[in-house]
């Protein structure tokens, strides 16, 4: 296979692949070889027919078009390679006059990763960001954690706010009793607003066993059209009222928490925890500071296929977040109104930025030539591991070595923020 460049302008590249008449004839011996199997000729057995007797019943065509995709789809990776293209789509491929025992060639066009050089990276002015912890902050970690080890438990008064209340509920447009507006035993925390607004206000002050009628409005943006702005009637019944009990914070809770004697030990762990806490999150903010002033010197062209790709990796991930809530993304484009192209749309600005900024980062790699070693790479797996919960082995089989190279980029970005950052003046 010969491989020509024949144009590259801005992002888009067009080459030519040509294949020999002999290269052409092995494919198609191949082929024959892989599919005789499912030819049934009179007087062969199944597989055993010659490859002459097969292409006069069926055609000189019969294996060509599987002997052209796979010369096309091996040797298309090496063409790239050897003309030194970076793709980022799907190549688009025209192919030439095709003739049985004669050679070929297939013109492709493909997009590539738009040529570029970044500037003014070094050196940039922003303000420093200070790494402070006070003893408000500790205190309020140690409230959260008290809070995390409350209980609920039942009380005998009208509900307040804060409280849980146990409760069944039907909701009624005029005298018509609306779908999805039932439930039984269903909990609500007042003041949490859950429920329609001006909903759970009103049983603020309610008592155990009282039944209540409870005035709403739905708002005009309501997902449920049928609902949108209407008036309706929930007639409630409360089961149970429960508040939450925080335990005292002493060194007995402390003790019940932690591997920590005292209230003062705690303390001390905690200011420890959040000074480390608090020097990465300052570190992020003024890394994101740099990053965003680069990004706004630094003007190239942005592929919209590597938009259009961020999109879909924005719309995947936010799937599977609403899959672990019990919800998915169709379900929630319904709610919203919306259809597959007005939800993308409203992702596209963000998606640009993202895929503009891992461009920019990734070029500062490349024109500054960072390195990776296999130590640095181990010791990134090994961090990811302990992340997992994984040995760094089974972590290792699971990512596969041809990935590994997605580490070693990551890697290699992380060098370039850093040098960004550790270059920049800080004031």
């Amino acid at each position: 296979m010969k491989a020509t460049l024949i144009s590259k302008e801005n992002s888009e590249a067009k080459l030519k692949m040509e294949f020999t008449a002999e290269e052409f004839e092995n494919a198609i011996v191949k082929v024959y070889q892989r599919e005789k199997g499912k030819f049934e000729i009179d007087g062969f057995r199944k597989g055993k027919a010659p490859r002459g007797l097969i292409e006069k019943r069926y055609g000189d065509g019969i294996f060509m078009e599987d002997a052209i995709n796979d010369l096309f789809n091996l040797n298309y990776p090496l063409a790239v390679d050897e003309l030194d293209l970076e793709v980022i789509d799907y190549p688009r491929a025209e192919f030439g006059q095709v003739k049985k025992g004669e050679p070929f060639d297939v013109t492709v066009t493909v997009t590539c990763f738009p040529e570029f050089e970044v500037t003014g990276y070094t050196g940039i002015e922003i303000e420093e960001v200070k790494a402070e912890v006070t003893d408000e902050d500790v205190e309020k970690e140690i409230e959260n954690l008290a809070a995390r080890n409350s209980r609920m438990v039942e009380v005998h008064r009208p509900a307040q706010d804060g409280d849980t209340v146990l409760i069944d509920y039907a909701g009624f447009v005029g005298d018509e009793q609306f779908e999805g507006g039932t439930a039984e035993r269903q909990p609500l925390k007042l003041g949490s607003g859950t429920f329609i607004p001006g909903f759970e206000e009103q049983l603020v002050g309610a008592v155990k066993d009282e039944e209540r009628d409870v005035k709403v409005t739905f708002p005009e943006e309501y997902h449920s059209e049928e609902l949108a702005g209407k008036e309706a009637v929930f007639k409630c019944k409360v089961h149970e009222i429960k508040e939450q009990e925080i335990p005292e914070i002493d060194d007995e809770f402390v003790k019940d928490v932690s591997e920590f004697d005292t209230l003062d030990e705690l303390k001390a762990n905690k200011r420890e925890e959040l000074e480390k806490a608090a020097v990465v999150k300052a570190e992020n903010s003024m890394k994101n500071s740099v990053i965003e002033k680069v990004y706004e010197a630094n003007d190239f062209e942005v592929p919209d296929v590597m938009v259009q790709q961020e999109i879909e990796s924005m719309m995947n991930e936010f799937d599977q977040q609403l899959r672990a809530q019990g919800m998915d993304l169709q379900t929630y484009m319904k709610y919203l109104g919306q259809d597959p192209a007005e939800f993308r749309e409203t992702l596209k600005e963000d998606a640009f930025k993202k895929t503009k900024t891992r461009m920019l980062v990734s070029k500062i790699a490349d024109q500054e030539a960072f390195e990776v070693t296999p130590e640095e790479v181990k010791a990134e797996l090994e961090v990811m591991a302990k992340q997992y919960g994984l040995e760094v082995e089974k972590l290792t089989e699971m990512i596969g070595a041809e990935n590994l190279k997605v580490i070693e980029d990551d890697l290699k970005v992380k060098k370039a923020v850093d040098l960004m950052f550790d270059s920049a003046v800080k004031k």
